[in-house]
């Protein structure tokens, strides 16, 4: 579920910065990625696939 979250939103996040982020350092770059990443997967994604897996569990 980590990875339903973490992939897709790495994969926007670079899409939509990617010009600005390939100005920076690697490490300034990954910084900023995870400083934007972590809140959203954590608290937008996770809740919301959670959710889903126990409607598909109790089914």
């Amino acid at each position: 579920m980590i990875w339903l979250a973490v992939f897709p939103t790495l994969t926007v996040l670079n899409l939509a910065l990617g010009d600005w982020l390939s100005t920076l350092t690697p490490v300034l770059r990954t910084f900023v990625l995870a400083t934007i990443a972590v809140p959203i997967v954590i608290y937008g994604l996770m809740p919301q696939l959670h959710r889903l897996r126990v409607r598909i569990l109790t089914r």
